[in-house]
């Protein structure tokens, strides 16, 4: 069981496997129904997250949270993108009970004439740090994803968090 508990401290299984399995189901129905006013990562349809919900979206933009509340971060390797870090993702693959498939999505901002600027996450410190780590304020700037083609496979129940970011329109095909 994730966050370190055994299996037997619950039975019911693991919560960020549950949301994301039916995070993967809203993505795999992309159907239009009438939206929901709740910002929680089961909202219906997907697109439900868009404020207004007239936008079509094919991903719901998450973050996975460790046991101490560091989010979970993958490499990808862009050649026109100078960032190689992100913490957020888009489920590809649910598999195994509780493993998955995530693709990489490349953090950024969009420009006055909509065209995608990468924003790097890793920290720019200069108090020793090795850039290891996650640069908060930077998350904050974060108002664009764009799809790489680097994914990572995880075991779910390694998690203890999940928050759904978006609802976006990456142009995935299925």
């Amino acid at each position: 069981m994730g966050c370190g508990k055994s299996h037997h401290e619950f039975s019911s299984g693991n919560c960020v496997c549950q949301v994301v399995r039916a995070i993967n189901d809203l993505q795999q129905a992309v159907a239009a129904e009438e939206c929901q006013p709740c910002t929680s990562c089961f909202n219906e349809p997907l697109g439900s997250l868009v404020s207004p919900t007239t936008t079509q979206a094919d991903t719901r933009v998450f973050v996975l949270k460790t046991a101490d509340g560091t989010p979970f971060n993958a490499f990808f390797f862009e050649n026109n993108n100078p960032t190689c870090v992100s913490i957020y993702f888009r489920v590809e693959e649910v598999f195994d009970n509780c493993c998955a498939t995530l693709r990489v999505l490349a953090p950024g901002t969009t420009n006055s004439t909509g065209a995608f600027v990468p924003i790097n996450l890793v920290s720019n410190s200069t108090k020793g740090d090795s850039g290891c780590c996650i640069n908060l304020s930077a998350v904050c700037e974060v108002t664009a994803f764009q799809a790489t083609n680097d994914c990572v496979t995880v075991d779910l129940s390694c998690f203890c968090a999940i928050q759904c970011i978006a609802d976006v329109d990456l142009g995935i095909c299925h």
